[in-house]
């Protein structure tokens, strides 16, 4: 599969996206993924990926009249980074920044063996008023690439703006 989708490159690339595809499978399916994309950059000549998925949840029933505030506390709770209460041009939403270890199969490695591999990530929820929270995470195993990539999504996050069937904009829930 690698070898189509990225058929110019080289296979340490291909390599390095089959196993970041690997160790986000089960969490996509598990989150109702969307859309899943991958991003493959140089920074400072060293080789930088990352993944951006954009996935639809049910908005919990005891979020109440501030779900951003909701998920928020709800995240804090789950002790996945830190956490931020945010306001984007469509309204407020819940940003996480964190960090997360994943288990690569030995068949996707080098040498083999099965291995971790850490990647940081960047999440933010967004409550919609229909109940569901639209939830856009990037991810990187890179350190080098954190910076390029997180500024690359907070730029992405800042131009939000949702609209309805007719074109006028709606905000986000509380």
């Amino acid at each position: 599969m690698a070898e189509r989708a990225l058929p110019g490159a080289d296979q340490e690339v291909q390599l390095q996206w089959a196993a970041m595809c690997a160790a986000n499978y089960d969490e996509f399916i598990e989150a109702g993924v969307q859309y899943a994309g991958f991003v493959t950059t140089e920074v400072d000549g060293v080789r930088c990926t990352a993944t951006v998925n954009v996935s639809l949840m049910d908005l919990d029933d005891r979020a109440g009249k501030n779900p951003a505030g909701f998920i928020a506390a709800t995240l804090r709770h789950l002790g996945l980074g830190r956490v931020e209460e945010v306001r984007l041009p469509c309204g407020p939403a819940a940003m996480c920044v964190g960090n997360r270890s994943a288990d690569i199969d030995g068949s996707l490695t080098q040498t083999g063996r099965a291995e971790s591999v850490w990647t940081s990530f960047l999440q933010l929820h967004i409550p919609l008023i229909n109940g569901t929270v639209l939830l856009l995470e990037m991810g990187t195993p890179t350190v080098e690439g954190w910076d390029v990539f997180s500024a690359m999504f907070a730029g992405v996050a800042k131009s939000i703006r949702l609209f309805d069937d007719n074109g006028a904009p709606l905000m986000t829930q509380g």
